[in-house]
């Protein structure tokens, strides 16, 4: 089917109501507009070349973590929480106690990221791993009662105090075992000749629309993007996160799919998807280009601890995954003394590889900061 006599949906009278329910999906789509050409072709360059360094950065997995809390993080904001990564990346009795409702929603959203990657060398993307995805989401947080793990027995709105109120009604709940039936095969289908990022922005566009949970919607769409690049070899690993453009551009993010479900305009949807992956690819490429960078600083500084080496790469390779630690942190994980521990991280403030940021006397905390600045770049 040509782009331009797609048809989204229709809204459907309720009770004091319109809810609207979205076409099936499960088709090919062709288009003719050439911009969708070239930013498609900028885009899979883009993200070839971002795949590219996750496969030359030694020890790559040490980083990607820190690109899943990024991750985490922003697209946990445009739900409303409060935090910064350099909050996310300590323990929550490290965190101010106003924020720790924020601090776990965060942690549960790099958990659900983990666990599915972990569950797709056995579970392909389907209902069973969104809906696995979406119990760790929810666990013990702000919609921990709103069946986590589940499809929503219900209607659920977005904008507005109530359904009359809302800005916009997915689908009633009965029809949502078809129209999640046709994502998933539409997800897997591979005898429809539609390139990997074109299914990718109108399978999110599609996910947000049909709204299938009470709550966490936004996340788990936004976690899918990563999850089906890596699931179809795109990425080798999960490297390209979205969220943080997104949140940059969040009202033309909704403006946008609004205009799909209300205009039928798919094509300018799926440019802003692209453009996305194209700025946040090279981004996510300087990023790995300031890793490498500071890394091979990093092991120059090594050599100058001399017998104190083996200690002092040790805690570089901690830090490298928690860049905020206490004394007590690093004690059990590198199998130090609290003697060499407390003298280590002297060592390391004096070379200005660590800096302390509370100000406190006790329960000190020290930032790996000029490597927190990659991230915040």
């Amino acid at each position: 089917m040509n782009i331009k006599d797609y048809i989204a949906g229709k809204y459907v009278t309720g009770y004091q109501y319109k809810y609207f329910i979205p076409e099936f999906i499960n088709k090919t789509f062709t288009w003719d507009d050439p911009k969708i050409n070239t930013l498609l072709e900028d885009a899979t360059r883009a993200l070839g070349e971002l795949n590219a360094f996750t496969m030359i950065v030694p020890n790559i997995d040490i980083f990607i973590q820190m690109h899943i809390t990024r991750e985490a993080n922003a697209s946990s904001k445009i739900e409303g929480t409060k935090t910064e990564i350099d909050d996310v990346i300590v323990s929550k009795n490290q965190v101010n106690p106003e924020k720790r409702d924020d601090w776990q929603e965060v942690r549960n959203y790099i958990d659900a990221m983990n666990g599915a990657l972990q569950q797709l060398d056995n579970i392909p993307i389907s209902n069973r791993l969104i809906k696995n995805i979406h119990g760790v989401l929810l666990n013990s947080v702000r919609g921990s009662c709103k069946q986590p793990g589940e499809f929503r027995v219900s209607q659920n709105w977005i904008g507005g105090i109530n359904l009359s109120s809302a800005n916009f009604v997915p689908p009633h709940h009965d029809l949502l075992p078809d129209l999640m039936s046709d994502l998933e095969n539409f997800i897997h289908n591979d005898k429809i000749l539609v390139p990997h990022l074109i299914k990718c922005a109108i399978i999110h566009y599609q996910f947000e629309t049909i709204h299938p949970f009470l709550d966490g919607n936004g996340r788990i769409g936004r976690l899918l993007i990563t999850l089906y690049l890596v699931s179809n070899k795109l990425l080798s690993k999960p490297a390209l996160y979205l969220s943080d453009y997104i949140e940059r551009h969040k009202n033309t993010y909704y403006e946008l799919l609004t205009i799909v479900r209300n205009e039928n305009d798919l094509c300018s949807w799926i440019k802003f998807f692209l453009t996305a992956v194209i700025e946040t690819s090279k981004n996510g490429v300087i990023t790995f280009q300031n890793i490498l960078n500071f890394k091979h600083e990093m092991e120059l500084i090594i050599v100058e601890f001399g017998k104190k080496s083996k200690n002092a790469k040790k805690l570089i390779d901690f830090l490298y995954q928690k860049p905020i630690i206490s004394i007590t942190d690093i004690i059990k994980p590198l199998s130090l003394s609290k003697q060499t521990a407390n003298q280590l991280v002297k060592e390391f403030i004096s070379k200005n590889i660590l800096v302390e940021v509370t100000g406190f006397q006790r329960n000190k905390l020290f930032s790996f900061y000029r490597y927190l600045n990659i991230y915040h770049q």
